[in-house]
Formats: structure tokens, C-alpha cells, sequence
């Protein structure tokens, strides 16, 4: 069973696909509450950098401190977010998948960061799709 803060992000990236952007959705929580949701915004926003994770970093404003939380991402982090994952010390990743792109999963472990990943069929489909659909705005996304 998956707890709120993955359904949230979930959620965020069915919201995402739905104004036409790219399926990942991300949440960051604290104590098993929930401080803040995003979805990549990239198209939307015309914003290269708006990517699921950090759409919820900047949703979460700051914070003292982000040693106490967990990051859930529908997607494994690209280098970008990786690297605020990082900078910020996230102990912790929830990924929903890296079937469909394996982002720098090693690179968080190798840091000390503890990932899980879930491979929720949900996330693999949204990905799979999107991808077939919309080669160019994925390629696009991974700067590919």
C-alpha cells in the first residue's frame, strides 16, 4: 500500500498530462504530512527548469531544514533535480519508476540518499504513453 504523499504526487502528474504538459508529479513530506505538491510545468509555464520536483520545492517555499523529509517523485530524478536533491540534503526518494527513464538513482545512493523504488504500474503507464505520444516534447524534457 502507498501512503497520501505518493498518491498526491500521483495525482499531480495526472494533473500535469491533463493541461497538456509532461506526466511527473512530485511531494515532499514531512512526519508523514504532506507540505507541498507540483507537476512538471515545463510546457505550461514555458520553463525548462520547471520540473515535477521542483515544482514542489518551490511550492514548499522555504524551509529550516529538509533533512526530516522524503521526496516522492512519480519519475526517477533527471541530473538537474538530483542535484537539489543533494544540495538540500533529502534524506530520502520515494520513485514511482525508472523502468521508462532510470534518472541518476545511483548517484543519490552513492551520496547517501536512501531511494525506493515503488515500479507502480500507474507511473510506468502514464510514461510509456506520454512517450509514445509526444517523442519530441519528451525529448525535449530530458534535453535530448
Amino acid at each position: 500500500m502507498t501512503d497520501a504523499a505518493f498518491e498526491a504526487a500521483v495525482a499531480a502528474a495526472r494533473q500535469g498530462l491533463s493541461q497538456g504538459g509532461i506526466p511527473i508529479g512530485a511531494a515532499l513530506a514531512r512526519n508523514g504530512e504532506i507540505i507541498a505538491v507540483g507537476h512538471n510545468g515545463r510546457v505550461q509555464h514555458a520553463d525548462p527548469i520547471a520540473h515535477g520536483e521542483m515544482a514542489a520545492l518551490r511550492a514548499a517555499g522555504r524551509q529550516q531544514t529538509y533533512r526530516d523529509t522524503v521526496l516522492y517523485t512519480t519519475l526517477a530524478p533527471c541530473a538537474m533535480c538530483t542535484g537539489a536533491i543533494l544540495l538540500f540534503k533529502i534524506p530520502r526518494v520515494v520513485v514511482g519508476e525508472a523502468r521508462t527513464f532510470p534518472g541518476e538513482l545511483d548517484v543519490l545512493r552513492s551520496r547517501g540518499v536512501t531511494v525506493d523504488v515503488l515500479d507502480d504500474e500507474r507511473c510506468v503507464g502514464l510514461m510509456e504513453r506520454f512517450q509514445q505520444d509526444h517523442p519530441s516534447l519528451w525529448a525535449e524534457d530530458i534535453a535530448e
